[in-house]
């Protein structure tokens, strides 16, 4: 049954007036967090000082645009590595999903359990259907080796995320 009613409570989100606050501003402190990956480890933005991060959130783990944009975050990843670029997804889904959607895929990159959503929230990605029931939208946000958020994608198109971020990231770090 959940299965069925899976795609309607998507659109439901997608189409919600209850989002959450609004994303921070380019040029500011990207919000902290402490999440554990797929393999129950954990992390935190501190764990990357010095390096950039790609902090992409999505709504559910094995869903086809979910899956279409994780897949092509780890076709490229070793473009990611050259870079010495950190990779994170981050949904609500728990760490049990994660594994199996990790595992399902071959995902070389940490997919972070942010199950209460809280995380969803201080980036402004979160909707709620009510009922407690709630997803993170599809965005994703460039942190800098400095901390600071220097980019956000407030509308991503799954199948050519990937090589957008990648040629940001060239460009940022071209320019110092």
């Amino acid at each position: 049954m959940y299965k069925s009613i899976l795609p309607t409570l998507l659109c439901l989100c997608l189409l919600s007036p209850a989002a959450a606050a609004e994303s921070p501003a380019e040029g500011q402190p990207a919000p902290a967090f402490k999440l554990q990956d797929q393999n129950g480890d954990w992390h935190q933005l501190d764990d990357y000082d010095g390096q950039w991060v790609v902090l992409y959130f999505y709504p559910k783990n094995f869903t086809p645009g979910c899956t279409t944009e994780a897949c092509s975050f780890r076709d490229d990843i070793f473009e990611f590595r050259k870079m010495n670029v950190a990779l994170l997804g981050v949904s609500m889904d728990d760490v049990e999903s994660h594994q199996k959607f990790a595992k399902e895929y071959s995902l070389p990159f940490s997919l972070l359990a942010d199950d209460d959503g809280e995380i969803s929230r201080l980036y402004g990605t979160y909707l709620g259907i009510g009922g407690g029931v709630g997803f993170a939208k599809r965005q994703t946000f460039l942190i800098g080796p400095d901390g600071l958020l220097a980019k956000h994608y407030p509308k991503v198109d799954p199948d050519v995320h990937s090589a957008q971020v990648i040629a940001d990231l060239k460009d940022l770090m071209a320019a110092g």
